[in-house]
């Protein structure tokens, strides 16, 4: 099936370049004409989508070919297009750096070759500018299947630097952008800070917008997204992707159509400036498989959600906001309790230092016989892990992928029952009703995940109704 979806690829030479700045001054620019756009993410961060999302006013999605596998990168963004007149892409790192050892799997330049999509470069020009004249013509000549068709200008300082970059450019300039320290993205110790916690994201964003209109040439970037040739596939479809995968728990409807939300179990999941990683497809395959996620705030609400039967704890920056989640002492103790009750329970990466005994010596829910403290090292990994054993999500020997990207360590690293083997080492906690790890997953990739936590979580309800 051939689908029309006008798209572009926002990659560059290297990580740091300005991708995210000039891909959401995008997005902004083009949503303020009147478009629907629909922003996408190569490779597994949550952060950028963030922005995306707060830009388009649809969710962040992610184009991953680690995590979900090539041949779910059309339909995962036809999915997350859908209804969109424009989807716009943000590489990752430089446009052909991908996994280390596997010659540019699941980088920019796969994704873009993957899904049919042009790329325009962003190049820094604070510290060079004829000399990358050559870099873009390198990029734009190393792989003949990667479509490398135009360049922005990001980080100009006057309109003579400008005219001597594109004189040198091999390809046609798109816009200049200047340098303005109002609407970079300001980073922490994990990269950049999530929109959700910028106060001023809303007023940096109308300034962004405001300068990529003034700076960008937006009808040459449609026409560069309208050229790009019509996708051969269908859309990711969260119902079929859980009766596909070969897990039990695939009643996403009743005898009588779907099943109506008041009539779901509710999985309670993580939210609010604490807890901002998660994929959009996680809830999406939740819901499909007949449950209710909501949402609540481990800072500020005293409790879980009314009729709460499942709980969900991703990613995000706890260590940031530790002392009002010790200061939620009424969440922290329903949340032990719930947890030793049984309410099945996932836990990734910020999930699991919550869930622990004490973050850098402050009290968390004390779920989890382990404490949890910064660490000098960062812990950055794409790997494949395997499950040792038959767990809530998992069976024994079961492979999936995933990523990890954190500066804490727990003490002791596994319990009796580890989550997974990552390298051959034994990591996190789990059990009949409980998954916690630093491993993040992506459950569009590995939809059996969803669907075993979806049966546990109705059998939960089931039997406490």
């Amino acid at each position: 099936m051939l689908t029309s979806l006008p798209r572009l690829v926002v990659a560059a030479p290297a990580t740091g370049s300005g991708k995210t700045t000039v891909t959401t001054g995008i997005i902004a620019a083009l949503a303020r004409r009147g478009l629907e756009v629909s922003g996408h993410k190569v490779g597994p961060d949550y952060i950028d989508p963030g922005y995306h999302a707060l830009a388009s006013g649809r969710p962040g999605r992610n184009l991953d070919p680690h995590l979900c596998g090539p041949d779910a990168m059309v339909p995962l963004l036809l999915h997350g297009a859908r209804g969109a007149d424009v989807a716009v892409v943000e590489g990752v790192m430089g446009l052909f750096d991908g996994k280390v050892g596997t010659d540019g799997f699941s980088s920019t330049a796969h994704v873009a070759t993957l899904t049919c999509s042009p790329v325009v470069l962003v190049v820094d020009v604070s510290r060079a500018s004829r000399s990358l004249g050559a870099v873009v013509h390198g990029m734009a000549t190393y792989d003949d299947a990667v479509d490398v068709v135009g360049v922005v200008l990001n980080q100009v300082s006057s309109p003579r630097m400008v005219e001597e970059v594109r004189r040198a450019m091999p390809l046609p300039v798109l816009g200049a952008l200047p340098r303005d320290a109002d609407v970079s993205a300001p980073s922490r110790h994990l990269g950049l800070v999530p929109a959700a916690e910028r106060g001023l994201a809303a007023d940096a964003l109308d300034r962004l917008a405001a300068q990529v209109e003034a700076h960008l040439d937006l009808d040459a970037l449609l026409d560069v997204a309208r050229a790009a040739p019509a996708l051969d596939g269908e859309a990711w479809d969260a119902g079929a992707a859980l009766e596909a995968s070969g897990a039990r728990g695939q009643r996403h409807a009743g005898p009588d159509g779907p099943v109506a939300p008041r009539t779901r179990p509710v999985v309670a999941v993580a939210g609010g400036r604490a807890f901002t990683f998660r994929y959009a497809e996680t809830e999406e395959l939740l819901r499909a498989a007949g449950c209710e996620p909501v949402a609540f705030d481990p800072m500020g609400d005293a409790g879980l959600p009314a009729g709460t039967r499942g709980i969900y704890l991703g990613g995000g920056f706890p260590e940031v906001h530790a002392a009002e989640l010790t200061g939620n002492a009424p969440l922290r103790r329903e949340l032990a309790a719930a947890v030793a009750d049984g309410v099945p329970t996932v836990a990734e990466c910020a999930g699991l230092l919550y869930l622990a005994d004490t973050l850098d010596g402050a009290p968390m829910v004390g779920a989890v016989p382990a404490s949890a403290a910064m660490h000098e090292r960062l812990t950055l990994r794409y790997p494949e892990a395997v499950a040792p054993h038959d767990t809530l999500l998992t069976r024994a020997g079961e492979r999936v992928t995933g990523h990890e990207f954190h500066r804490t360590r727990t003490d002791p690293g596994h319990g009796p029952v580890p989550a997974w083997e990552v390298d051959g080492t034994a990591e996190g906690f789990a059990g009949p009703t409980l998954h916690a790890s630093y491993l993040h997953t992506h459950w569009a990739g590995h939809p059996q995940l969803a669907a075993r936590f979806a049966e546990a979580v109705r059998s939960h309800d089931h039997a406490h109704a």
